[in-house]
């Protein structure tokens, strides 16, 4: 038996919409929120493949307007800027000011920590406070890649994600050394008073500070440990700054004048404070000056014949350096086969001697 068709009214037609509509919005409201979750996870992580399409690279400086640390940096952002148009991912470099003050440094990583940045690399303000910082990232698991002022060893081993990217600095001593011994065998002049000695003066760094250190007594060792003998006439610190050489060496050149046969300096900012005193106090016999970093104003001034020599330190291979590490980390893959790693933490990149013959080989390299 055929049973009855069934006939629904109007109005219970009209209630069955209606329902299937509530139905229907409800289920969207709940998917809408999900489906953009997962969407906005996906810019991160290309599902599957497990490469990061955004990076967050965090960048702390002890001080931004230090001449090489500025050149790395900027080295840094156009090593990123170049590798975000290759790779198609986002990257995104963030450089602070420390202003040499290490608590506010240390502001700046936790600041990194709470956005979740991918890598963090700090030029620290004090290289013996490194323990602090390597603790921070070590507990929010974010690798450190330290940089240009290299911390205490033991401080650097408390966790296997801690780096150093930077150069020896005892090596960038015996090169400024060895420019002087060249000097000296070659120019028989250079000996004004003819006492057989070299009689010196030598602007410092930071006090305590490694690189100051090192750099100050490896440069008189080759000296010596070629069969020169050596006076110091002088010697201070001048916090790596142009102005405060400038006033160290104006005091020195008015109680020593031309006695002074060779200035040694830290590094170049401190040497062109060195040859700003000197073109000021218009003395006749003039000494050789030497620094090291190999700046732009630091060749400038060995091209132009105010700077005898200085030490390259290789601001662009370093900033490729750090950069192929937190690239590496940022994305689960190997850093590049050019990346010597040295006791598991170290990246050092070699010192060159630059003087008149080669400094036009090194502004070409940098450009």
């Amino acid at each position: 038996m055929q049973g009855r068709p069934f006939f629904r009214s109007g109005s219970a037609r009209r209630k069955e919409d209606f329902m299937l509509k509530r139905w229907l919005r409800m289920t969207a409201a709940v998917l809408t929120p999900v489906l953009l979750f997962v969407s906005l996870c996906s810019c991160d992580r290309a599902a599957g493949d497990g490469k990061v399409e955004t990076i967050k690279i965090g960048g702390a400086a002890y001080r931004k307007d230090d001449t090489f640390v500025s050149s790395l940096c900027t080295y840094l952002e156009q090593i990123a800027k170049k590798e975000e148009i290759e790779s198609g991912k986002k990257i995104v470099l963030n450089i602070v000011d420390g202003q040499s003050s290490q608590s506010l440094q240390n502001d700046q990583v936790d600041s990194f920590i709470s956005h979740n940045y991918d890598v963090i690399c700090v030029n620290e303000v004090d290289r013996t406070a490194a323990a602090v910082i390597v603790n921070k990232v070590k507990v929010a698991n974010i690798p450190v890649i330290f940089f240009n002022r290299e911390p205490v060893e033991e401080d650097l081993s408390m966790w296997d994600h801690a780096y150093y990217v930077g150069a020896d600095a005892a090596q960038s001593g015996r090169l400024q050394g060895e420019i002087v011994v060249n000097a000296w065998k070659n120019n028989k002049a250079l000996d004004k008073n003819g006492d057989g000695k070299i009689q010196y003066v030598m602007l410092e760094g930071e006090q305590e500070h490694q690189d100051a250190l090192l750099r100050t007594e490896y440069s008189v060792k080759a000296v010596t440990s070629a069969g020169i003998y050596v006076e110091k006439l002088a010697d201070d610190i001048a916090n790596w700054q142009r102005a405060q050489a400038t006033a160290k060496m104006t005091q020195w050149l008015d109680k020593f004048g031309s006695r002074i046969e060779v200035v040694f300096s830290n590094n170049d900012d401190m040497a062109l404070g060195a040859i700003d005193a000197i073109r000021d106090s218009k003395l006749e016999s003039k000494p050789i000056v030497v620094g090291i970093d190999a700046t732009q104003p630091g060749l400038k001034a060995i091209g132009d014949g105010s700077m005898f020599g200085t030490v390259f330190n290789d601001p662009k291979a370093q900033a490729q350096a750090i950069f192929d590490l937190a690239y590496s980390y940022s994305t689960g893959t190997t850093p590049s086969g050019s990346i010597k790693m040295q006791s598991g933490h170290y990246v050092r990149i070699p010192y060159k001697v630059v003087t008149k013959d080669n400094y036009q080989d090194i502004i070409d390299y940098l450009r």
